[in-house]
């Protein structure tokens, strides 16, 4: 039996690369979500099946069985005569997501100030002091993103809510969060410098710890929608810096 091979992979990592393996088609998707959320692929833009095989070095049935996964999620869209492209990603849909966030958070927060113990307010702390001595950008300069720093701000957010004792609650956040971050990587370049995220963040820790609840629900909502202003502001720039497009 003969095998077919995909161009640019050898017979033998094809014929791995296709057998699919559930850990294989997994790692895919793992990685071309993490490529999606941080705009590597941006939005809009078509998924080639020759790119997409050069950057993942994995055949074509991993990478099918990746974006039909990513596709349910709506991180990708499917089209039958164009193929996979990545999902647009809107301001509409932004200040959806915004809306959406502040509501819920909100009453994470309000129920965390209604439980609130050592056991949430210890591990908050913490957060906040490993995000606060972790670099933004691991660049002065421009912004390049630090994985360390992405980390320590999603351990934040998380404990920031863990009070609220609810696991289902939390899940949903932390699917915001992940629409979130997409739409904080396409403007942090833009951001970078023009905010100071740290001191955000900041004020939001200190009126938990003092106990504000509806100061704490403030600054937050206003730390999101200075996201959304940022996202805007770029997307704007965007449009009027690029060349018109006829015929």
């Amino acid at each position: 039996m003969s095998i077919k091979t995909e161009p640019g992979i050898l017979p033998g990592l094809a014929a791995v690369a296709d057998a699919s393996s559930p850990t294989l088609a997994r790692q895919t998707y793992e990685r071309l979500r993490a490529d999606v959320l941080a705009g590597h692929w941006q939005p809009g833009r078509k998924l080639l099946m020759h790119e997409l095989r050069e950057r993942y070095q994995v055949g074509a049935s991993p990478l099918r069985e990746a974006l039909n996964r990513l596709a349910s999620e709506e991180w990708v869209v499917h089209n039958d005569q164009r193929g996979f492209a990545v999902a647009q990603a809107t301001q509409a849909q932004l200040e959806d997501l915004v809306n959406t966030r502040v509501a819920v958070e909100s009453m994470a927060i309000g129920q965390a100030f209604d439980r609130r113990g050592p056991e949430w307010e210890e591990p908050l702390v913490l957060a906040f002091h490993r995000l606060s001595r972790t670099p933004r950008s691991i660049s002065d300069d421009a912004y390049a993103e630090n994985p360390e720093w992405e980390r320590q701000h999603r351990a934040f957010h998380r404990a920031l809510l863990a009070g609220c004792g609810s696991a289902l609650l939390l899940g949903f956040c932390e699917q915001l969060y992940d629409q979130a971050y997409r739409f904080r990587q396409l403007a942090a370049r833009v951001a970078y410098k023009r905010r100071n995220e740290q001191d955000e963040h900041r004020a939001i820790f200190d009126a938990v710890m003092q106990g504000e609840l509806e100061q704490a629900r403030t600054l937050l909502a206003e730390h999101y929608r200075r996201t959304a202003s940022i996202f805007a502001h770029e997307r704007d720039g965007a449009s009027a810096s690029a060349p018109d497009e006829k015929g």
